[in-house]
């Protein structure tokens, strides 16, 4: 992140189920592929911007057609749960809340034929005005009620001063399976009537929405504006493993991860090596990107538009396990898990099972179990909880006023080991 937003080295759950609208990020037409939202610039970064700074956010997407679709966008004032706000397009936007989509290319030299569509927040047609969640939604022009997909990203004052460590030796266990935050939040910038009551934190762990938790209220105040924010049972984190990593950056020859290449009409095939649990496993150090996921064709300058699209061939050697399900996390899924991400066991094989059409490139993934009934993935059945992992956490410090319509994002930090 940059221009404010500090890299901090050191360091009550959200239910999809009691929210009103679905607002994930999401994609919801079979034929859009490779959404990638980031800041302008970074693609490695989460989707945060800092108001009226010039701090842009860019979006990314394929649509597997021949020919270009005429496409619109429109953005939504979430509160801090991601519910839209009170406010109308006016109170949080310069400009009119619809636009045109009109840059776009066409791929080029590959096998399977697609459209690639770019746009940037803000642009000459609209502008957020205040901080907080916003949601853009895209949809063809001619069916407006038809939304194609949706990405959430975040406007942030930085008025706040965020300082956050993470130790091993949490309230509930020493150095064996999870991670505790502290968080030090010093409003006193940013025109906070009553700290104790007026300010949110939200902690989200490796980009996933499923495990994301909310504090209301700090343990304790050091003086009329510094919120300390410890020794809190929800600030504990499941630690987790380091992702899995699979490369499809040729389709001449296999690489990190891919145990054979073929071609079979109209599409080539990558089928990964085999993955077993880890989670009796002991830790083993590695260089990831926490779910994230990079385009990449490695003969090509313009990887957008010349990487190809692969079948890839996941398989996880477990038995059938009862009482839950086996999904795919990673930024790739939009970290839903829906019928795309579901892992199918195959009894003929004695393996969890998923086929993907997955645009060229570098993968970070792992595989959660979610329990029957839950809306929350674990690490542990199949990963396994490593006290050790480099885990990132993205802490999000959210104001409102008693007489505020709306959550105001005074500070975002990122805090990785």
């Amino acid at each position: 992140m940059n221009k404010g937003i500090a890299i901090v080295i050191g360091v009550a759950a959200i239910g999809w189920a009691a929210q009103a609208e679905d607002t994930r990020t999401g994609i919801f037409n079979e034929r859009i592929k490779s959404l990638e939202v980031h800041l302008e610039g970074d693609a490695l970064s989460p989707p945060v911007i800092i108001l009226s700074v010039g701090d842009r956010i860019e979006i990314g997407f394929d649509h597997l057609a021949e020919e270009r679709e005429y496409l619109r966008y429109e953005l939504v004032h979430c509160n801090a749960n991601w519910q839209p706000s009170q406010l109308v397009d006016t109170e949080f936007l310069n400009g009119f809340n619809q636009g045109n989509i009109d840059d776009y290319d066409y791929s080029q030299l590959t096998t399977t034929h697609y459209v690639h569509y770019w746009l940037t927040i803000p642009n000459d047609e609209v502008a957020p005005k205040v901080s907080g969640n916003y949601l853009l939604r895209i949809y063809e022009e001619s069916d407006p009620e038809d939304t194609w997909l949706q990405c959430r990203f975040y406007v942030t004052e930085q008025t706040a001063d965020i300082a956050a460590s993470m130790t091993t030796r949490t309230d509930i266990d020493f150095n064996k399976t999870h991670q505790q935050l502290s968080i030090t939040v010093n409003s006193e910038h940013s025109s906070v009537q009553d700290p104790f009551n007026d300010l949110t934190v939200v902690v989200q762990q490796n980009g996933r929405w499923d495990n994301e938790v909310t504090v209301h209220q700090p343990l304790r105040m050091s003086g009329r504006s510094v919120s300390v924010y410890e020794h809190l049972r929800p600030l504990i984190f499941d630690g987790g493993n380091e992702y899995r990593r699979m490369e499809t950056v040729s389709v001449h020859y296999p690489g990190m991860g891919v145990e054979e290449l073929s071609y079979h009409e109209p599409y080539y095939h990558a089928r990964l090596m085999v993955d077993e649990p880890r989670n009796e496993d002991m830790y083993l150090y590695d260089e990831t990107q926490h779910g994230r996921f990079t385009i990449r064709e490695y003969n090509s300058d313009q990887s957008d538009i010349e990487a190809d699209y692969v079948v890839v061939h996941f398989a996880l050697d477990m038995p059938e396990k009862a009482g839950g399900m086996v999904f795919l996390d990673g930024d790739f899924t939009q970290r839903r898990f829906d019928p795309n991400s579901l892992m199918v066991y195959n009894r003929a094989t004695g393996r969890y099972e998923r086929n993907m059409l997955l645009k060229q490139g570098a993968y970070n993934y792992q595989y959660l179990w979610v329990p029957n009934g839950s809306n929350q993935g674990q690490t542990s059945v199949v990963e396994g909880d490593k006290y050790q992992t480099r885990n990132e956490y993205l802490i999000k410090v959210y104001a409102r006023n008693p007489l505020d319509r709306y959550d105001r994002l005074i500070g975002v930090t990122m805090l990785s080991d």
